[in-house]
């Protein structure tokens, strides 16, 4: 019997590749010390306000707590790097430029990956019968690093994103909660980022507090992106021209020197959003919006916060008549978080003597 699931744990990583995903390992359901990691860090309060982190009891470090019956889990990565970290740098150093992170320039990463489990599930399926899964990808109280770290594909990194070996970090993770006993693969238990300190240097609001350390109340990526109300003053500054999201810490990694461009033209930038400008984003009323994210993460942000990251920018931005005339425009909108963000970019511009 040992030999079949042996058997079944090849094919299954050869099936994974074959659906697109550059690697396939297997762990065991033991978390018992990211789950110590992981309560202190929400001792910490470093989750800020993604109460969903604090939720769900035990089922977020014990699989079989949100699965019963999980025994194994199938963890699988597939890259998304749409372009050289040249282009990306380009944009970020254009201040009249919006910044997305580059994940969520093209179609949503959710919906690519589970769809593409599900078939694995399915291939499975067909061989070894029916049997009990439960497909995610960033969709549920999941420990996905911990639990990729443990099926050997990479290392955790002192940014707290994973990174494969000679492969970087720039990849989705998705994983398969199942009752197969399949044998896990030995985990990664070196971190390979040695006295480099890149990540922790370059963040631009200091959120990096120790390595191996996120404060996320101070990340671009939470500021910008899952904090609903006012972006804290203090940090508007550093945000630059970041309108959702943040890479610096995987621009500067020296392991992403290795990373290859994604083969998966789902994850390729659509509408423009690599590198728009801030003043025809911000002019773009909800309809357009809605229209232009169709299908992508940003989405999810909704048009409210969408402007309000974008006044942020703009306020960054080098002052000239057209920023401070499309910042007016917007300076009674019926949202009192875009207007006070509005007025913040307009003060950046205009003294009050003026």
């Amino acid at each position: 019997m040992d030999s079949d699931y042996r058997h079944l744990a090849r094919q299954i990583k050869a099936w994974g590749q074959e659906l697109g995903f550059q690697s396939v390992g297997i762990a065991d359901t033991d978390l018992n010390h990211a789950e110590q990691q992981f309560k202190a860090w929400l001792a910490k309060q470093y989750h800020g306000e993604m109460n969903y982190m604090s939720r769900h009891g035990h089922k977020r470090t014990q699989p079989a707590a949100l699965v019963p019956g999980t025994l194994s889990v199938i963890s699988l990565r597939m890259e998304y790097l749409p372009e050289s970290p040249q282009d990306m740098q380009a944009v970020l150093e254009n201040p009249a430029r919006g910044y997305i992170s580059r994940y969520a320039l093209g179609r949503d990463y959710h919906k690519v990956i589970r769809k593409r489990l599900q078939r694995l599930a399915k291939k499975i399926e067909s061989v070894a019968g029916n049997f009990g899964y439960r497909v995610f990808c960033d969709s549920a109280p999941v420990l996905e690093k911990p639990l990729a770290n443990k099926a050997g594909l990479g290392w955790i990194g002192k940014h707290t994103n994973l990174i494969a070996y000679k492969n970087g970090s720039w990849f989705f993770l998705g994983e398969i909660y199942t009752d197969l006993p399949l044998p896990p693969d030995p985990p990664v238990e070196t971190s390979h980022c040695g006295s480099c300190r890149a990540c922790l240097d370059i963040c631009p609001t200091k959120a990096i507090v120790a390595p191996y350390q996120l404060d996320a109340r101070r990340c671009i990526s939470y500021l910008t992106i899952e904090l609903k109300g006012a972006i804290p003053v203090p940090f508007r500054k550093a945000i630059g021209n970041r309108i959702y999201g943040c890479d610096d810490c995987q621009m500067v990694c020296p392991w992403n020197r290795h990373a290859q461009l994604t083969v998966e033209a789902d994850f390729l930038p659509r509408n423009g959003l690599d590198r728009p400008t801030l003043i025809e984003l911000f002019q773009w009323d909800e309809a357009t919006f809605l229209a232009k994210t169709e299908g992508s993460a940003i989405r999810r942000l909704g048009h409210e916060r969408w402007l309000r990251n974008i006044a942020v920018a703009l306020g960054n931005a080098p002052a000239s008549a057209s920023v401070i005339q499309a910042l007016k425009q917007r300076l009674n909108h019926p949202s009192c978080l875009v207007q006070e963000h509005v007025q913040w970019a307009l003060s950046q511009h205009i003294s009050p003597s003026r």
